[in-house]
């Protein structure tokens, strides 16, 4: 625990158990439980969205969460993960005076205001953008008249920016962002639960056979995901049966997995699906840009190899012989998954290298990062608050 206390306040456009933010979720829960453990304050304000379609919530809910005061806002009208919150601005006048904000997520409602919300008070924040500072995948053009428009304080008020990997902090400063104002945090690698004899009935339930390869992929079923490459595995490798978890955008993206009996589409889990990384052979991350991707960390801290485009941002924290790194085509992600169900070798060091890269990257030093950066944050507006009272 450290001398000083803060009072810390997370916006986010979603918050646990929703599913319609992927790995960010899962990553704040982590921060918050660290953040509360080292004896700081943390209170959320978020949505009442849980899953990308499901009905708008028309009240307002207060839970604790994970040690920390989280308030579900009503939600009336929303689109996909990005909801209108009436009561936001009530909630912010009301709530105690935050010693540093932290906005997680951008182009959304709830984290436009609150940052909005700070620049007018002179609360410091430290804006996240979670992947998702360069427009890309879906409507650009209006992206980019917005971003120099309604959202353009975002970015620029903040006291830092909070990325997860060097592949992210780089597109942010080709952005245009000073590159003496982004922060590599990083996001850990979980210490997953013991196994258990649930971990042993994955593949009956899922009517694999035993002696099958399993290729294993978590994750939203979304455009960029790669997820035809993972259909072009069950085609060329006869034997192999495809698993894929996560929330469907239902913008037409499941169809690239075909309706092959060997391909599996199962709905998300409130936790990370521990029992399914024990049980895969080889799990697969074949996006074309993730700012981290936490679930290529979950299963390599289980002993699960791991194969990862280069163009995710949890690449740059494997080192060599941890996982296979591959460019994000069909033929590399097809020939990785190959190597590893048939080279044991293989499969064996990267099991054990998986288990390395967790050790190495654990949650308690990410947290601390973290905390730094709250501290630089505070001291920081606190002088030139100083200052321009002396003058």
């Amino acid at each position: 625990m450290t001398d000083a206390r803060l009072r810390i306040l997370f916006a986010a456009p979603v918050w646990w158990p929703s599913h319609a933010f992927g790995g960010p979720v899962t990553a704040a829960r982590e921060l918050v439980r660290g953040l509360v453990a080292r004896g700081h304050d943390v209170e959320v304000v978020t949505s009442s969205i849980l899953g990308l379609h499901e009905r708008p919530v028309a009240r307002s809910r207060r839970e604790i969460v994970d040690g920390a005061d989280v308030r579900y806002l009503a939600t009336p009208l929303r689109y996909r993960w990005m909801g209108i919150t009436p009561t936001l601005p009530a909630t912010l006048a009301r709530a105690p005076r935050p010693d540093v904000v932290h906005v997680f997520g951008f182009r959304d409602p709830v984290t436009t205001a609150t940052a909005a919300w700070c620049r007018i008070r002179g609360i410091p924040y430290v804006f996240e953008p979670l992947g998702m500072f360069t427009p890309r995948v879906r409507k650009l053009r209006l992206k980019r008249v917005l971003d120099p428009t309604l959202y353009r304080g975002v970015a620029t008020a903040a006291a830092a920016v909070v990325v997860a990997s060097e592949r992210e902090r780089d597109a942010v400063v080709a952005a245009g962002i000073a590159a003496s104002r982004v922060r590599v945090r990083g996001n850990g690698f979980p210490s997953p639960p013991p196994s258990t004899a649930a971990d042993g009935t994955a593949r009956g339930r899922l009517g694999v056979p035993a002696g099958a390869p399993l290729v294993l992929y978590v994750g939203r079923v979304a455009a960029g995901k790669g997820l035809e490459h993972l259909a072009a595995a069950a085609e060329e490798l006869p034997d192999a049966h495809v698993v894929v978890v996560g929330p469907d955008d239902r913008h037409g993206t499941a169809a690239v997995l075909g309706r092959s009996p060997r391909v599996h589409v199962l709905p998300p889990t409130e936790e990370p699906p521990f029992d399914l990384y024990r049980a895969a052979d080889v799990f697969v991350l074949p996006s074309e840009g993730e700012s981290f991707g936490l679930v290529a960390a979950e299963a390599a801290a289980v002993g699960t190899p791991v194969v990862v485009t280069d163009r995710c941002g949890v690449a740059g924290f494997f080192e060599e012989g941890e996982a296979l790194v591959v460019q994000a085509t069909r033929a590399s992600v097809v020939d990785a998954v190959r190597r590893v169900l048939t080279d044991q070798d293989l499969a064996a060091r990267l099991r054990e290298g998986g288990t390395a890269a967790a050790r190495r990257m654990s949650w308690d030093h990410v947290v601390e990062v973290q905390e730094q950066i709250y501290f630089e944050a505070a001291a920081r507006t606190a002088a030139t608050n100083a200052s321009t009272l002396a003058s």
